[in-house]
């Protein structure tokens, strides 16, 4: 299962309010449990009608379960940390969780 998350911080977002944030954002990809993490700006690909390069940060999990993805929601204390030092600073947050076909 992937958890894909994308942020827009607040427009009065300081230097040092931005690098507490991607602090905060790369301890979440070291989740012991994930298979994998990526923490990521927008590229300086080719502006195109269906890309994105709005958003300020993204955050890809990868989880090997569904358990593993709720654990992370409710009960990691990395996540809950995240969230309660760097909700001031969403402007927006965007979620895509997805699920592998099989």
């Amino acid at each position: 299962m992937f958890h894909n998350v994308y942020f827009w911080l607040k427009a009065d977002t300081t230097s040092e309010q931005r690098s507490m944030f991607e602090s905060e954002l790369i301890k979440l990809k070291e989740i012991p449990y994930l298979v994998h993490g990526f923490v990521g700006k927008p590229a300086p690909t080719e502006e195109r009608p269906v890309t994105d390069h709005s958003f300020d940060y993204s955050l890809t999990l990868h989880f090997k379960n569904l358990e593993d993805h709720d654990h992370y929601q409710t009960k990691c204390e990395r996540h809950l940390h995240f969230v309660e030092v760097c909700r001031p600073l969403f402007d927006r947050v965007v979620v895509y969780d997805t699920s592998p076909i099989h």
